[in-house]
Protein backbone atom coordinates (compact mmCIF):
# COMPACT_ATOMS: atom_id res chain seq x y z
CA UNK A 1 0.00 0.00 0.00
CA UNK A 2 2.61 2.41 0.87
CA UNK A 3 4.60 1.46 -2.20
CA UNK A 4 1.80 2.15 -3.80
CA UNK A 5 1.09 5.62 -3.04
CA UNK A 6 4.34 7.08 -3.59
CA UNK A 7 4.33 5.43 -7.12
CA UNK A 8 0.62 7.45 -7.41
CA UNK A 9 2.44 10.44 -6.03
CA UNK A 10 4.76 10.56 -9.04
CA UNK A 11 1.57 10.11 -11.51
CA UNK A 12 -0.27 12.80 -10.22
CA UNK A 13 2.75 15.54 -10.48
CA UNK A 14 3.06 13.96 -13.69
CA UNK A 15 -0.54 14.45 -14.66
CA UNK A 16 -0.48 18.32 -12.83
CA UNK A 17 2.47 19.44 -15.57
CA UNK A 18 0.23 18.02 -18.50
CA UNK A 19 -3.45 19.79 -17.16
CA UNK A 20 -4.10 21.60 -14.30
CA UNK A 21 -8.03 21.21 -15.13
CA UNK A 22 -10.22 18.47 -16.01
CA UNK A 23 -11.73 18.48 -19.13
CA UNK A 24 -15.03 16.67 -20.73
CA UNK A 25 -13.69 14.88 -23.74
CA UNK A 26 -14.10 17.33 -27.11
CA UNK A 27 -13.25 15.73 -30.27
CA UNK A 28 -12.98 17.27 -33.31
CA UNK A 29 -16.29 15.81 -35.27
CA UNK A 30 -16.56 16.12 -38.73
CA UNK A 31 -20.44 15.21 -39.71
CA UNK A 32 -21.62 14.98 -43.15
CA UNK A 33 -25.52 15.12 -44.13
CA UNK A 34 -26.55 14.44 -48.02
CA UNK A 35 -29.61 16.57 -48.09
CA UNK A 36 -30.31 15.95 -51.42
CA UNK A 37 -28.51 14.06 -54.66
CA UNK A 38 -25.10 15.55 -54.55
CA UNK A 39 -25.75 18.35 -51.96
CA UNK A 40 -23.93 18.12 -48.79
CA UNK A 41 -24.10 19.80 -45.65
CA UNK A 42 -20.84 19.50 -43.63
CA UNK A 43 -20.61 20.50 -39.98
CA UNK A 44 -17.29 21.17 -38.24
CA UNK A 45 -17.04 21.11 -34.45
CA UNK A 46 -13.64 21.07 -32.78
CA UNK A 47 -12.15 21.88 -29.42
CA UNK A 48 -12.13 25.73 -28.20
CA UNK A 49 -9.27 25.23 -27.14
CA UNK A 50 -6.42 23.95 -29.16
CA UNK A 51 -2.71 22.47 -28.33
CA UNK A 52 -0.95 23.93 -31.73
CA UNK A 53 -1.05 27.15 -33.74
CA UNK A 54 -1.93 25.18 -36.89
CA UNK A 55 -5.48 24.92 -36.85
CA UNK A 56 -7.81 21.85 -37.63
CA UNK A 57 -9.40 21.74 -40.97
CA UNK A 58 -11.90 19.49 -42.87
CA UNK A 59 -11.15 18.02 -46.62
CA UNK A 60 -13.39 17.05 -48.99
CA UNK A 61 -13.02 16.27 -52.83
CA UNK A 62 -11.35 19.37 -54.72
CA UNK A 63 -14.71 19.16 -57.14
CA UNK A 64 -17.25 19.98 -54.55
CA UNK A 65 -18.29 23.66 -55.02
CA UNK A 66 -19.13 25.63 -51.50
CA UNK A 67 -22.13 26.99 -52.03
CA UNK A 68 -22.71 28.80 -48.70
CA UNK A 69 -20.52 28.73 -45.14
CA UNK A 70 -21.03 29.82 -41.26
CA UNK A 71 -19.29 31.96 -39.40
CA UNK A 72 -17.55 29.49 -36.94
CA UNK A 73 -19.71 30.30 -33.44
CA UNK A 74 -18.54 29.27 -29.69
CA UNK A 75 -21.02 26.06 -28.60
CA UNK A 76 -20.46 24.43 -25.13
CA UNK A 77 -16.91 22.92 -25.28
CA UNK A 78 -16.32 23.70 -28.92
CA UNK A 79 -16.33 25.78 -32.20
CA UNK A 80 -18.82 24.58 -34.36
CA UNK A 81 -18.57 26.21 -38.76
CA UNK A 82 -20.58 24.74 -41.33
CA UNK A 83 -20.65 24.41 -45.31
CA UNK A 84 -23.76 23.80 -47.90
CA UNK A 85 -21.65 21.89 -50.92
CA UNK A 86 -22.79 20.77 -54.82
CA UNK A 87 -20.86 17.75 -56.07
CA UNK A 88 -22.44 17.37 -59.33
CA UNK A 89 -19.38 16.53 -60.58
CA UNK A 90 -18.61 13.42 -58.77
CA UNK A 91 -21.15 11.30 -60.96
CA UNK A 92 -24.29 9.35 -59.42
CA UNK A 93 -22.26 7.59 -56.29
CA UNK A 94 -21.67 11.32 -54.80
CA UNK A 95 -18.82 10.59 -52.31
CA UNK A 96 -18.75 7.08 -52.16
CA UNK A 97 -15.25 6.02 -53.44
CA UNK A 98 -14.13 9.68 -52.77
CA UNK A 99 -11.35 10.58 -49.92
CA UNK A 100 -12.55 13.21 -47.04
CA UNK A 101 -9.72 14.06 -44.41
CA UNK A 102 -8.68 16.30 -41.69
CA UNK A 103 -5.54 18.57 -42.50
CA UNK A 104 -3.62 19.27 -39.01
CA UNK A 105 -4.46 15.95 -36.85
CA UNK A 106 -0.27 15.59 -36.25
CA UNK A 107 0.76 19.36 -35.08
CA UNK A 108 -2.17 19.05 -32.57
CA UNK A 109 -1.97 15.57 -31.80
CA UNK A 110 -5.46 15.55 -32.47
CA UNK A 111 -8.08 12.73 -33.91
CA UNK A 112 -11.13 13.74 -35.33
CA UNK A 113 -14.59 11.12 -36.05
CA UNK A 114 -15.97 11.40 -38.96
CA UNK A 115 -19.51 10.46 -39.64
CA UNK A 116 -21.35 10.48 -43.27
CA UNK A 117 -25.05 10.34 -43.59
CA UNK A 118 -26.41 9.32 -47.36
CA UNK A 119 -29.70 9.76 -48.60
CA UNK A 120 -30.09 6.00 -49.37
CA UNK A 121 -29.64 5.31 -45.41
CA UNK A 122 -25.64 4.18 -45.83
CA UNK A 123 -23.64 5.80 -42.77
CA UNK A 124 -20.62 5.37 -42.15
CA UNK A 125 -17.86 6.18 -39.50
CA UNK A 126 -14.48 6.69 -39.38
CA UNK A 127 -11.53 8.14 -36.44
CA UNK A 128 -8.63 9.63 -37.91
CA UNK A 129 -5.53 10.50 -36.25
CA UNK A 130 -1.94 10.94 -37.02
CA UNK A 131 -1.39 7.91 -38.77
CA UNK A 132 -4.38 8.06 -40.80
CA UNK A 133 -5.86 11.59 -41.77
CA UNK A 134 -8.00 10.86 -44.50
CA UNK A 135 -10.09 7.71 -45.47
CA UNK A 136 -12.04 6.73 -48.31
CA UNK A 137 -16.24 6.67 -48.48
CA UNK A 138 -16.78 2.86 -48.97
CA UNK A 139 -19.77 1.50 -50.25
CA UNK A 140 -21.18 0.06 -47.42
CA UNK A 141 -20.12 -0.43 -43.71
CA UNK A 142 -18.63 -3.25 -41.95
CA UNK A 143 -19.24 -4.10 -38.41
CA UNK A 144 -15.66 -4.33 -37.82
CA UNK A 145 -15.17 -0.37 -39.16
CA UNK A 146 -17.87 0.46 -36.63
CA UNK A 147 -15.92 -1.72 -33.64
CA UNK A 148 -12.43 -0.40 -34.37
CA UNK A 149 -13.95 3.30 -34.62
CA UNK A 150 -15.58 3.44 -31.26
CA UNK A 151 -13.05 1.82 -29.47
CA UNK A 152 -10.57 3.95 -30.40
CA UNK A 153 -13.14 6.37 -29.36
CA UNK A 154 -13.38 4.80 -25.82
CA UNK A 155 -9.99 5.02 -25.63
CA UNK A 156 -9.30 9.00 -26.39
CA UNK A 157 -11.83 9.23 -24.16
CA UNK A 158 -11.15 7.69 -20.32
CA UNK A 159 -7.02 9.35 -21.04
CA UNK A 160 -8.55 12.57 -22.33
CA UNK A 161 -10.46 12.29 -19.04
CA UNK A 162 -8.67 13.74 -16.14
CA UNK A 163 -11.37 13.65 -13.74
CA UNK A 164 -12.30 9.94 -14.53
CA UNK A 165 -8.42 8.94 -14.06
CA UNK A 166 -8.26 10.57 -11.08
CA UNK A 167 -11.36 8.56 -9.48
CA UNK A 168 -9.45 5.32 -11.25
CA UNK A 169 -6.15 6.51 -9.17
CA UNK A 170 -8.06 7.54 -6.17
CA UNK A 171 -9.13 3.66 -6.06
CA UNK A 172 -6.02 2.30 -6.59
CA UNK A 173 -4.55 4.28 -3.45
CA UNK A 174 -8.07 2.73 -1.75
CA UNK A 175 -7.32 -0.88 -2.47
CA UNK A 176 -3.52 -1.27 -3.30
CA UNK A 177 -3.69 -4.32 -5.64
CA UNK A 178 -4.89 -8.46 -5.77
CA UNK A 179 -7.98 -9.38 -5.83
CA UNK A 180 -9.63 -6.35 -3.86
CA UNK A 181 -7.91 -3.96 -7.41
CA UNK A 182 -9.36 -6.32 -9.38
CA UNK A 183 -13.12 -6.54 -8.14
CA UNK A 184 -13.29 -2.82 -7.33
CA UNK A 185 -12.52 -1.60 -10.86
CA UNK A 186 -15.19 -4.20 -11.78
CA UNK A 187 -17.71 -2.78 -9.97
CA UNK A 188 -16.61 0.67 -11.35
CA UNK A 189 -17.17 -0.42 -14.80
CA UNK A 190 -20.44 -2.36 -14.06
CA UNK A 191 -21.68 0.82 -12.81
CA UNK A 192 -20.67 2.99 -15.59
CA UNK A 193 -21.70 0.74 -18.15
CA UNK A 194 -24.92 0.68 -16.44
CA UNK A 195 -25.73 4.85 -16.46
CA UNK A 196 -23.79 5.14 -20.23
CA UNK A 197 -25.94 2.07 -22.12
CA UNK A 198 -29.11 3.49 -20.54
CA UNK A 199 -28.54 7.18 -21.24
CA UNK A 200 -27.50 6.43 -24.37
CA UNK A 201 -30.57 4.34 -25.88
CA UNK A 202 -32.84 7.14 -24.07
CA UNK A 203 -34.48 5.62 -21.13
CA UNK A 204 -33.92 8.93 -19.11
CA UNK A 205 -32.24 12.55 -19.22
CA UNK A 206 -29.88 14.29 -16.45
CA UNK A 207 -29.04 17.61 -15.69
CA UNK A 208 -25.46 17.71 -17.19
CA UNK A 209 -24.19 20.02 -15.15
CA UNK A 210 -25.06 18.64 -11.88
CA UNK A 211 -23.64 15.40 -12.95
CA UNK A 212 -20.51 16.80 -13.85
CA UNK A 213 -20.40 18.42 -9.77
CA UNK A 214 -21.41 15.43 -8.71
CA UNK A 215 -18.25 13.51 -10.52
CA UNK A 216 -16.23 16.01 -8.64
CA UNK A 217 -17.43 15.66 -5.26
CA UNK A 218 -17.30 11.70 -5.79
CA UNK A 219 -13.55 12.41 -6.56
CA UNK A 220 -13.55 14.82 -2.81
CA UNK A 221 -15.10 12.11 -1.18
CA UNK A 222 -12.95 9.76 -2.29
CA UNK A 223 -10.25 11.91 -0.68
CA UNK A 224 -11.52 12.34 2.65
CA UNK A 225 -12.22 8.70 2.98
CA UNK A 226 -8.38 8.15 2.07
CA UNK A 227 -7.32 10.32 5.13
CA UNK A 228 -9.55 8.05 7.85
CA UNK A 229 -7.41 6.69 9.79
CA UNK A 230 -9.71 3.59 11.14
CA UNK A 231 -9.28 1.05 8.10
CA UNK A 232 -10.87 -1.67 9.21
CA UNK A 233 -14.99 0.07 8.75
CA UNK A 234 -17.41 -1.30 6.12
CA UNK A 235 -16.18 0.84 3.43
CA UNK A 236 -12.53 -0.03 3.81
CA UNK A 237 -13.10 -3.77 4.11
CA UNK A 238 -15.97 -3.95 0.70
CA UNK A 239 -15.00 -0.67 -1.20
CA UNK A 240 -16.64 -2.17 -4.84
CA UNK A 241 -19.83 -0.73 -3.35
CA UNK A 242 -18.59 3.08 -3.36
CA UNK A 243 -16.77 2.32 -7.08
CA UNK A 244 -20.08 0.92 -8.34
CA UNK A 245 -22.48 3.60 -6.45
CA UNK A 246 -20.04 6.79 -8.11
CA UNK A 247 -19.49 4.04 -10.98
CA UNK A 248 -23.22 5.32 -11.94
CA UNK A 249 -22.56 8.34 -11.79
CA UNK A 250 -19.45 8.86 -14.20
CA UNK A 251 -21.21 6.34 -16.22
CA UNK A 252 -23.45 9.44 -17.03
CA UNK A 253 -20.20 11.71 -18.10
CA UNK A 254 -19.56 9.36 -20.32
CA UNK A 255 -22.60 9.59 -21.97
CA UNK A 256 -22.43 13.04 -22.04
CA UNK A 257 -19.06 12.78 -24.00
CA UNK A 258 -20.38 9.95 -26.55
CA UNK A 259 -23.85 12.20 -27.12
CA UNK A 260 -21.54 15.24 -28.61
CA UNK A 261 -20.08 12.54 -31.12
CA UNK A 262 -22.98 10.55 -31.89
CA UNK A 263 -23.69 6.90 -32.48
CA UNK A 264 -24.60 4.90 -36.15
CA UNK A 265 -28.05 4.57 -35.71
CA UNK A 266 -28.01 1.19 -37.88
CA UNK A 267 -24.81 -0.26 -35.17
CA UNK A 268 -25.85 1.59 -31.67
CA UNK A 269 -25.37 -1.50 -29.53
CA UNK A 270 -22.05 -2.22 -31.39
CA UNK A 271 -20.70 0.92 -31.43
CA UNK A 272 -22.40 1.24 -27.43
CA UNK A 273 -20.22 -1.68 -26.43
CA UNK A 274 -17.27 -1.10 -27.92
CA UNK A 275 -17.00 2.28 -26.69
CA UNK A 276 -17.45 0.30 -23.30
CA UNK A 277 -14.80 -1.95 -23.92
CA UNK A 278 -12.19 1.28 -25.11
CA UNK A 279 -13.07 3.04 -21.93
CA UNK A 280 -11.96 -0.64 -20.31
CA UNK A 281 -8.89 -1.15 -22.64
CA UNK A 282 -8.02 2.46 -21.35
CA UNK A 283 -8.55 2.25 -17.86
CA UNK A 284 -6.31 -1.32 -17.61
CA UNK A 285 -3.67 0.76 -19.97
CA UNK A 286 -3.54 3.02 -16.83
CA UNK A 287 -3.14 0.95 -14.35
CA UNK A 288 -0.55 -1.22 -16.30
CA UNK A 289 1.74 2.25 -16.64
CA UNK A 290 1.44 2.62 -12.71
CA UNK A 291 2.71 -0.82 -11.99
CA UNK A 292 5.15 -0.48 -14.62
CA UNK A 293 6.60 3.22 -13.34
CA UNK A 294 6.39 2.09 -10.09
CA UNK A 295 8.77 -1.38 -10.66
CA UNK A 296 11.37 1.54 -12.49
CA UNK A 297 11.43 4.08 -9.38
CA UNK A 298 10.72 2.21 -6.17
CA UNK A 299 14.15 1.45 -4.99
CA UNK A 300 15.58 5.47 -6.09
CA UNK A 301 12.85 7.07 -3.88
CA UNK A 302 13.18 4.29 -1.23
CA UNK A 303 14.74 7.66 1.10
CA UNK A 304 12.13 9.80 1.09
CA UNK A 305 9.09 7.55 1.21
CA UNK A 306 7.53 8.82 4.00
CA UNK A 307 7.24 11.89 3.13
CA UNK A 308 5.91 10.94 -0.27
CA UNK A 309 2.61 9.22 1.23
CA UNK A 310 0.50 11.83 1.35
CA UNK A 311 0.98 13.69 -1.02
CA UNK A 312 -1.31 11.96 -3.75
CA UNK A 313 -4.06 11.96 -1.13
CA UNK A 314 -3.65 16.20 -0.46
CA UNK A 315 -3.53 16.87 -4.88
CA UNK A 316 -6.50 14.03 -4.74
CA UNK A 317 -8.29 16.70 -2.16
CA UNK A 318 -6.92 19.55 -3.39
CA UNK A 319 -7.88 18.95 -7.19
CA UNK A 320 -11.44 17.81 -6.61
CA UNK A 321 -12.21 20.19 -3.96
CA UNK A 322 -11.56 23.17 -6.80
CA UNK A 323 -13.65 21.28 -9.35
CA UNK A 324 -16.36 21.30 -7.05
CA UNK A 325 -16.70 25.08 -6.35
CA UNK A 326 -16.05 24.89 -10.30
CA UNK A 327 -19.17 23.30 -11.35
CA UNK A 328 -21.02 23.77 -8.23
CA UNK A 329 -20.77 27.36 -9.56
CA UNK A 330 -21.71 26.06 -12.87
CA UNK A 331 -24.63 24.20 -11.89
CA UNK A 332 -26.54 27.22 -10.31
CA UNK A 333 -25.88 29.24 -13.03
CA UNK A 334 -27.15 26.45 -15.40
Amino acid sequence: MKRLRILFALLFAACLVHSAHAHRFAPSLLNVQEISPLHYNFVWKTPAQGVSSVPLQPLWPQSCEVTSASEPQLEDTGVVTSWQLQCEQLGDDGLVGETLGVSGLGANQASAMVMVSLLDGRQYQQVLNTEQVSFTVPEESTAGDVASSYTWLGMEHIWGGFDHLLFVFGLLLLVGGGRRLFWTITAFTVGHSITLSLVTLGYFNYPVALVEFAIALSIFILAVELTRVDKHDALWRNPWWLAVGFGLLHGMGFAGALAETGLPQDNVPLALLFFNVGIEIGQIAFILLAWAVWFMVRRPLAPWRDRLLPLPVYVLGALSAMWCIERGLAALTA
